[in-house]
């Protein structure tokens, strides 16, 4: 009885101890995994852009005015030439009662400075007069032989400077009459009486065929010497500008295709790069990060119809085939980690993780092409945790 009873109790306790080894034993972790496959890899760049007209009008105001309402409205078409806006002289300032009363002491001010020069206007003909009757007096003393040739002479120089006073006072009488009509038009002339029509008017005119693209001052109103006033431009002739990082600006080259989507119709659109700026700057992303970005202008090609539909401002996104192969060997980038300055993916091989380097190419944000390290047909584990390493037991998920 004893014996069975110990037997009993060695069965039971190997049993336990079974079942705690197979408890705390690691068990295979779970993963997901991906084939390596021959394939096309099309490397391509994807940023957003906007439609611009190639060449756009600024039309300023080529002279400080009171500018006219401008009846126009976006999208008007205008031909070279067509009157676009016009402007007016500018109003008079309005006189308050010290102003008036101001204006009112100029003119009389100027009545009297006017009288003035009347009357030395008169002193200085009758000045000429009595100098004319000494010349001729004294040249008929001279013709007798009574006076010399000195006093002859000086009565010719008072006759001329007497006839010099005269053309003075008269040239001093139309001054102050042209100022007595300067301060009477400033006393008469008032923003508050009643407007009448201008007396010029000044038209800006479109300098080509095309259409309003804004309306920078459309209200009447008074406008500052070369204030914008209108933009115009053809919206048929597009071209399309596109933001890039100047990292990817590098990758770019003048006849480069480009395809756009989101456009808002069905399929693509075609574009060749024209330009690329030499001339960076820089952009606050979404995130906060301060980036140096590039603008790449693009002229569109083909579909005219589509082209057609889309104007000034309008978003696409434009996508660059910067590099193409027929047939590449490629893995997942999800599979691919930084190893001892290089890069490395685990292999699901019998049921274990290994450890392998891997020589990467080209990359697409998705697939990655691989120039050596692993074979078509080897099934990489994706996602890789930190719990994974050489030689851990693990279990696929897909094979």
């Amino acid at each position: 009885m004893a014996r069975r009873t110990w037997i009993l109790s060695l069965m039971v306790g190997v049993a336990l101890a079974a079942a705690l080894a197979w408890g705390f034993m690691p068990r295979p972790l779970a993963v997901e995994t991906a084939l390596v496959q021959r394939g096309p890899l099309a490397v391509t760049l994807e940023e957003d852009g906007a439609t611009r007209v190639r060449d756009r009008y600024a039309v300023a105001a080529p002279a400080a005015g009171f500018a006219r309402r401008v009846d126009l409205e976006v999208g008007d078409p205008v031909r070279a030439g067509s009157v676009l806006a016009r402007l007016d002289p500018l109003p008079a300032a309005v006189l308050d009662p010290r102003a008036r009363a101001q204006a009112r002491a100029r003119v009389a001010a100027a009545r009297a400075a006017l009288d003035r020069a009347g009357r030395d206007r008169d002193a200085a003909a009758a000045e000429q007069a009595l100098a004319r009757t000494e010349l001729a007096r004294t040249r008929e003393l001279f013709q007798g032989g009574v006076l010399a040739q000195d006093n002859l002479d000086q009565a010719e120089t008072l006759a001329r400077t007497a006839a010099a006073r005269l053309a003075a006072a008269r040239a001093a009488r139309t001054a102050a009459g042209h100022d007595l009509e300067e301060a009477q038009a400033a006393l008469g002339h008032s923003a508050a009486a009643a407007p009448g029509p201008a007396a010029e008017t000044v038209a800006v005119v479109s300098p080509v065929d095309g259409r309003v693209l804004a309306v920078l001052h459309e209200s009447e109103g008074p406008v500052a010497e070369g204030e914008p006033l209108l933009e115009v431009g053809d919206p048929d002739d597009l071209e399309v500008e596109v933001d890039v990082l100047s990292a990817d600006a590098v990758g770019i080259a003048p006849g480069m295709p480009v395809a756009f989507a989101r456009w808002g119709g069905d399929g693509d659109l075609e574009g060749r790069v024209r330009r690329v700026e030499p001339v960076g700057h820089t952009k606050i992303s979404a995130l906060g990060v301060e980036e140096q970005r590039v603008l790449v202008i693009v002229d569109p090609v083909g579909r005219p119809e589509a082209w057609a539909r889309l104007g000034h401002g309008y978003r696409v996104e434009a996508r660059f085939a910067l590099h193409s192969l027929e047939d590449a060997l490629l893995v997942p980038e999800s599979a691919l980690f930084r190893h001892a300055g290089g890069w490395a993916a685990y292999l699901a091989r019998q049921g274990r993780a290994r450890l392998v380097p891997v020589e990467v190419g080209l990359r697409s944000g998705l697939t990655a092409q691989v120039l050596s390290g692993l074979a078509a047909g080897d099934a990489v584990i994706t996602h890789p945790g930190d719990d994974l390493a050489d030689g851990v037991r693990v279990r696929q998920e897909r094979p």
